[in-house]
């Protein structure tokens, strides 16, 4: 797909690896972008960072259905269509099986974080592959594209991950059955599982944890850089030949136990 003048639906999209996703794609590709997220200060100052003409911002929580829904329909309302959907949206949310007294942790926090991660996600990529089917296909065929958003921990998840891997191999788990089913009106699934990455949250923390965390990489011996996973995402929805797949991005990184 030609990303020139496309509109691209990017949870997350007000910081970390989803604002710098949308910063690619309108500076170097040319396509316009829609911004759901809950930091409604930081998506104000990306869509003045990228211009009205090519942003927009929707104050969007993945987990209630009415809010996609009216977030989407504004969206066609501004732009005119969805032509793709990058699922960046997600929340870590750690905590062991087992609490320090030996007790099974309560089910909120798995609850929290498949919801979001998980439910939200598919909420969001059902919601828009439903408009994207009303696309005028393109001179391949296509009318949509879907990247969600998963994790090397989908699989190799540290102690502490339980929620977060399951989630994310959630993710990846979408992919085949969701790309059998839209494939034949033009819209393809894929996901990236990307590892260790320079994005401000990693960049904040004490220098000492940012050495043992580049020590995990393999080759090349760095975290990656934000505009890397933009490029990743960018060949997703470019690639009318990718179709049903996780892209690992990890620098041939395998995550230790903790």
């Amino acid at each position: 797909m030609n990303l020139q003048n496309k509109v691209v639906v990017i949870t997350g999209g007000a910081s970390g690896l989803g604002q710098a996703t949308a910063r690619f794609l309108v500076q170097e590709k040319g396509a316009k972008v829609a911004l759901l997220d809950m930091n409604e200060a930081a998506g104000k100052e990306t869509v003045d960072e990228l211009g009205g003409a090519n942003a927009a911002f929707y104050r969007v929580d993945v987990t209630v259905e009415q809010e996609v829904d009216s977030a989407l329909d504004a969206i066609i309302g501004r732009f005119g269509a969805i032509h793709a959907d990058i699922n960046a949206a997600g929340i870590p949310l750690p905590f062991k099986l087992l609490d320090k007294e030996g007790k099974a942790s309560g089910l909120q926090k798995f609850r929290s974080v498949v919801n979001i991660n998980l439910i939200g996600l598919f909420t969001v990529m059902a919601k828009c592959a439903e408009r994207m089917s009303l696309n005028e296909p393109d001179e391949k065929g296509e009318r949509g594209v879907i990247v969600n958003i998963s994790s090397g921990a989908a699989f190799e998840g540290q102690i502490g991950q339980c929620g977060y891997s399951a989630s994310k191999a959630g993710v990846n788990g979408l992919n085949m059955p969701a790309a059998r089913e839209l494939g034949p009106l033009g819209i393809r699934v894929n996901s990236i599982a990307p590892g260790l990455f320079a994005t401000p949250m990693i960049n904040s923390l004490n220098p000492k944890v940012q050495e043992a965390l580049t020590a995990m990489c393999e080759a090349p011996k760095r975290m990656g850089e934000m505009e890397e996973f933009a490029m990743a995402c960018t060949f997703l929805i470019e690639n009318s030949y990718m179709n049903g797949r996780t892209i690992r991005l990890d620098a041939a990184t395998t995550m230790q136990a903790k």
